[in-house]
């Protein structure tokens, strides 16, 4: 049996697709990997065990997958599924008609966190628990090899049984999680499979030549008969499974049963559990066998149906106390799902013991063997019931006490931690690591890559594992052999050092001399290392990088001196298999980006240099913390032990005054995260005043600020402003100021630069730190009133913007969008975020970027779900309204009875620009004012002030990508559309489903490669603006920021304004499409899509009809770049030449006629006189007059 490094998405991917005949999928994390394995395996022509490649379809939504599921089944398919948290929720009714139908389909699930207070990518059981009543067969694996050999068993195990089967694994501990294991060879797999069953279930399939019905409408005389009849298929399934489980046992070497015991034969103490925790028990228990404790684990696998005859078989008859622990909580119950199926075998078994449950691991928080022994004390000892473990609970006091942390695995086993920032290429380097190892020799290995919940950008540490016994630690490493801190920034932030076994190697990578690297290493990192007698390296990747021509893609830099350190392969050797591995990683992005990686190896084995460290660093004291007295509570408390990376540490009570989810706005200001090795830097003598490094710029670090000559005087040395012009300047200078901790170095402002000589230039971090206090004081500037209008690219940066320091790519194309957003309108702004990119860099634990005017006032943001943001929206829509009918009731009912004149003057006027968008605020802060001036009393004048909230007339906002408006969200998006209410649609159309991965969206255009389109995509993108139009009283516009900014503040103008649904689809480029020069050109290309005519400008205003005017207008006329040069400028597009040369030419061919056909269409359009649009009705054979009689 070959062995072959994979992870568990991979695995449980691979043994389906034996037994797929169709895939029906939507992606989600962290389950979506599954099915881009499934779809490129489909594309290169792999068979399944009947000889064909699958066949995977897209839907557009999960719904939509387990609908199409359903009926594939039903037509005679082997059907298969993927998924995880609210996917499965949204498939939750046809899961039970396949189920009442007994169709033989399996679904895979990353069981993940289903979102409740807040929302979680991470894993748990909550999502499988809600289904386990559906009537699907469930079945857990709890590493990665189960994966691949229990996804087997779910197929044979449905085929036969005629069960469905939902096959689950923890998302991303083990979904994520890479392991060298056994493949299973698919002559096995055919050889196991019931061919008279699956002929039965073909033969039972919908099909005219043998017509019959299912699904049939049944009364109350015979429904309950029907439900009891599928008896006998559940009683047989346990055996089932356990049959198959035998045969991948005796094939493997590997023992399955439905229930495995590991530990004492006689233990008197056992955990009863699933999924990834097995592992960990498996240590654990081994550790305190050792140690003389009875103690054992009872591994579930076979979770539905839950045979209590096999359960109490494998139980020791010894056992006398019993903990149960679920990854999931279900609150009001009197336990967890899996607490309650033991408490009640055990009842009626008769077995005499005790049971305690618990709860761990919720959300993947990490699971220790010290809380594991700590479950096992509490059987010794308190017997605490219903705990929790892992969290401080100091509010209903749940939580077990946890001792020191204790190492148990195997002696042998080498640890490896690395810290990296999101998107600089370390989870990549690492994991071609692991595979070099793990395919290249015959250790064990394991990789685990954690990270938290911003885009690019955020900190992620992965842990790997060497050995030569299989490796069962399911859990973060915590004291390694080896340790990279790959961001310079890093070392004075966290405890990194600490981790560090003695005698252990730490790498540095910084641009740091060795007499600044004893000025920038914190005493304490000095102490670790003369203390744990460390071998310690620097190397300065980014400047080996930045020389070949990489940027600041340091992985292949990085990598080479790992192994050049860690000795894990002959140098020689490792060298050939990283070259090996850049060849088959980067060869679809072309021969240079290969040379360039092979050459940064190279640069990796040069450029290491060893710091002696000197036994006087062991007795350094710790330098003086400083105090933080001035944050707002929620800082000072969750954001700095979050952004410290002790989050885990903090107590339930920190949370107990929010248990809804609501957090404070503006905590990311308070991040200065200051990762980037290269910023902006403002050349006053060059700048030309226009502010479009300030529009541009995706986090809101550099903007303009104007000063008075009292200003000025107050100034920072060297602190320099330029003299202002144009009519409203007077008196006034300017200054373009950058942030250098919150710049992400993306380099869009240098590029949108419009000064002949550029304004802006990036330059290393450490030349520009002297800026930071200049900007402090920028920020200190009393507010100026916009000397322009502020409805103008210039005009707009004067004004604040609401969204800034985001956690979004560095470039991003989305976050400008809204950024401009606020500054126009965010003081009355209500959002309905769809989950996505927006939510993932808009909403992260615990640095919110949105924030506040002065007043007060600023965006409210929420967010429901992926599928449904557009019926939450108007769901808000209808209360504000509701509540602001009321309070015009209430004020008109004051009017009458109040005898202050200023305050009825003030009531008067509020009433008459109820509607009124432009003098809202205005009006509202006079009836304000007069409020708190009167005197007057009263339950009218009460009910006005209680509902003070709802003077100002709301701007209602949803906002989200592609993925929700073109697919998901569509059908509510129409519904929206259609209702006529008075709310703006902001769509951020990066073409792909982005926060996923880059999967194919409707809105991908046609020959684009993605994820579900490894081919080229052979489809249309959707013309969504246009669908819309359909409506005729819908605004929509089609706009790209870098192309025509003016043209994206004047369409947010003019939907703003317009009394009904107005929908925005804005251009926005993604790293996902691959820009061959780069993200800080982002909205350059967005300016080439426009004239290449990609992307076409236009905006759509149905008032314009009623003064006879074509309400069709496009924004740019004849495009005039080559459309195959626009393409060839993205990866997307281009790599379709090197993975399917045959098809690339006659694709993008194909894909120039699209867009000059739909160029034609729209200009075809906009040529229309509507001044004689009705000419043609003259002779239309209606009567004028239903009263008048035909001749």
């Amino acid at each position: 049996m070959k062995r072959k490094t994979m992870d568990g998405n991979e695995a449980a991917a691979y043994a389906s697709y034996a037994f797929t005949e169709v895939a029906t999928i939507y992606p989600i994390t962290p389950s979506s990997p599954m099915a881009e394995h499934v779809d490129t395996w489909a594309a290169n022509g792999m068979r399944n065990i009947f000889g064909q490649s699958v066949r995977l379809m897209e839907m557009q939504s999960e719904a939509g997958a387990c609908g199409a599921m359903h009926g594939s089944l039903e037509a005679g398919a082997l059907t298969t599924s993927y998924t995880a948290s609210q996917g499965l929720m949204l498939m939750v009714p046809p899961l039970y008609r396949i189920a009442g139908q007994l169709l033989p389909g399996v679904i895979h699930v990353a069981a993940r966190t289903v979102g409740t207070s807040a929302f979680s990518i991470f894993g748990d059981h909550s999502d499988v628990m809600a289904c386990r009543q559906t009537g699907f067969a469930q079945l857990a694996s709890s590493c990665v090899q189960e994966c691949m050999d229990l996804a087997a068993v779910a197929h044979l195990s449905a085929i036969k049984s005629r069960v469905p089967f939902m096959h689950f694994f923890d998302g991303f501990r083990t979904s994520h999680e890479i392991q060298k294991i056994d493949v299973l060879d698919y002559g096995d797999l055919a050889g196991m499979l019931d061919m008279e069953a699956l002929n039965r279930f073909r033969a039972n399939a919908l099909n005219s030549e043998h017509p019959l019905m299912r699904s049939t409408v049944i009364n109350p005389d015979t429904a309950f008969q029907l439900r009891e009849a599928v008896n006998p298929y559940y009683d047989a399934v346990p055996g089932i499974v356990e049959e198959y489980m035998a045969r991948m046992s005796g094939l493997t070497g590997r023992d399955y049963r439905l229930f495995n015991y590991y530990g004492d034969p006689q233990a008197e103490q056992v955990v009863v559990a699933m999924g990834s925790v097995s592992g960990c028990l498996q240590e654990v228990v081994r550790y305190l066998n050792a140690q003389g404790r009875k103690i054992g684990f009872l591994q579930v696998r076979l979770y539905r149906p839950f045979s209590a005859r096999h359960f109490l078989d494998a139980l020791p008859e010894s056992c006398r106390l019993l903990t149960v622990l679920d990854r999931t909580k279900e609150p009001g119950s009197g336990g967890e799902p899996l607490y309650k199926d033991v408490c009640s075998v055990l009842q009626h078994g008769g077995r005499p013991v005790q049971v305690l449950g618990g709860r761990y691991g919720l959300s993947s928080k990490d699971t220790t063997p010290a809380q594991m022994i700590a479950v096992y004390d509490n059987m010794s000892g308190e017997q605490k019931d219903h705990f929790t473990v892992g969290i401080i609970d100091d509010v209903t006091h749940r939580s077990l006490p946890i001792g020191e942390n204790v190492v148990t695995a195997g002696a042998r086993t080498i640890s490896c931690k690395f810290w990296g920032l999101g998107s600089d290429g370390t989870v990549g380097a690492n994991k071609n690591s692991i595979k070099i190892i793990g395919d290249n020799t015959d250790q064990y290995v394991q990789a685990y890559f954690e990270y938290d919940t911003k885009k690019s950008g955020g900190v992620t540490k992965s842990h790997l594992r060497f050995g030569h016994t299989p490796i069962l630690s399911t859990y973060y490493v915590t004291m390694a052999d080896f340790i990279a801190c790959h961001n310079q920034s890093y070392i004075a932030k966290y405890d990194i050092v600490n981790e560090l076994k003695e005698g252990g190697t730490f790498l540095l990578n910084c641009n740091w001399s060795d007499e600044n690297l004893e000025a920038h290493l914190p005493n304490k990192v000095k102490r670790l290392l003369s203390k744990r007698k460390a071998k310690f390296y620097t190397i300065d990747a980014n400047a080996a990088a930045g020389a070949i021509g990489l940027g600041n893609r340091t992985n292949s830099v990085l990598q080479a001196a790992f192994f050049k350190l860690s000795g894990v392969l002959p140098v020689d050797q490792a060298v050939d298999y990283m070259k090996a591995a850049i060849q088959k990683t980067y060869g679809r992005k072309g021969d240079k980006v290969v040379r360039m990686n092979c050459a940064a190896v190279d640069a990796g084995l040069t450029g290491l240099h060893e710091i002696p460290v000197p036994a006087a660093w062991a007795s350094l004291p710790d330098e003086p913390e400083e105090q933080d007295t001035v944050s707002p509570w929620y800082v000072r408390t969750v954001m700095r032990a979050v952004n410290a990376q002790k989050g885990d540490s903090l107590p339930v009570s920190a949370f107990q005054d929010a248990a809804d989810g609501s957090v404070p706005l503006s905590t990311s200001r308070y991040e200065k995260r200051g990762f980037a090795s290269h910023v902006a830097s403002w050349l006053p003598e060059n700048c030309i005043g226009c502010n479009l490094c300030s529009l541009m710029c995706p986090h809101a670090a550099i903007r303009p600020f104007l000063l008075n000559q009292e200003d000025i005087q107050r100034a920072p040395a060297g602190y320099v402003a330029k003299q202002a012009t144009g009519k409203g300047f007077e008196g006034l200078r300017f200054r373009i100021q950058v942030d250098p901790l919150d710049c992400t170095g993306c380099g869009t402002c240098a590029a949108a630069c419009a000064a002949k000589d550029k304004a802006i230039v990036m330059k290393p971090i450490e030349s520009q730190m002297p800026e930071q206090p200049n900007w402090d004081y920028s920020l200190s500037l009393s507010p100026k009133p916009n000397p322009m209008n502020k409805f103008t690219v210039k005009g707009s940066q004067y004004e604040q913007p609401l969204l800034e320091f985001s956690g979004a790519c560095a470039g991003c194309g989305e976050t400008p969008y809204m950024k401009l957003l606020t500054q126009l309108f965010g003081e009355r702004m209500v959002v309905a975020n769809a989950t996505g990119c927006t939510q993932a860099w808009g909403f992260s634990v615990p640095s919110y970027p949105y924030t506040t005017k002065p007043n007060g006032r600023g965006p409210a943001l929420s967010n429901s779900l992926f599928e449904n943001n557009a019926e939450y929206s108007l769901g808000m829509v209808l209360s504000v309204r509701q509540q602001r009918l009321r309070l015009r009731q209430n004020v008109k009912e004051l009017l009458g009875e109040t005898k202050d004149e200023a305050l009825k003057a003030a009531l008067s006027a509020w009433l008459d620009g109820f509607e009124d968008k432009q003098r809202t605020i205005e009006l509202s802060d006079a009836v304000i004012s007069a409020l708190n001036a009167t005197s007057e009393t009263g339950e009218k004048i009460k009910a006005v002030r209680e509902a003070q909230d709802q003077l100002v007339k709301k701007s209602m906002w949803m906002y989200g990508g592609d993925g929700w408006a073109y697919d998901i969200g569509y059908g509510g998006l129409d519904h929206v559309l259609a209702s006529g209410e008075d709310v703006n649609i902001l769509v951020v159309d990066t073409e792909v489903y982005s926060n996923t991965g880059g999967q194919s969206s409707k809105a991908t255009p046609f020959g684009a490669v993605a994820q579900f389109a490894a081919a080229g995509k052979r489809t249309e993108k959707k013309d969504l603006g246009m669908l819309a139009t359909q409506y005729q009283n819908v605004y929509v516009a089609s706009v790209a920021l870098g192309a025509n900014p003016a043209q994206y503040i004047r369409a947010l103008r003019e939907a703003e304004a317009h009394d009904g649904p107005a929908l925005i689809v804005a251009y926005a480029p993604c790293i996902n499409h691959g820009i061959v020069k780069g993200m800080a050109w982002a909205q350059e290309e967005a300016k080439l899509a426009v004239k290449s005519g990609y992307w076409v400008l236009y905006r759509y205003d149905p008032k314009l009809k009623l003064e006879g005017k074509n309400p069709f207008v496009l924004d740019f006329k004849d495009p005039k770049y080559d459309l195959r040069e626009f393409f060839m400028g993205e990866v997307r597009f281009n790599s379709l030449q090197r993975t399917f040369p045959e098809a690339a030419e006659a694709l993008l061919a194909e894909a120039r006629n699209q867009c000059r056909n739909r160029w034609a269409r729209y200009n075809h359009l906009a040529s229309q006189d509507y001044s004689r649009l009705l000419d043609v009705l003259e002779d239309y054979p209606i009567q004028n007059s239903p009263d008048k009689k035909a001749d």
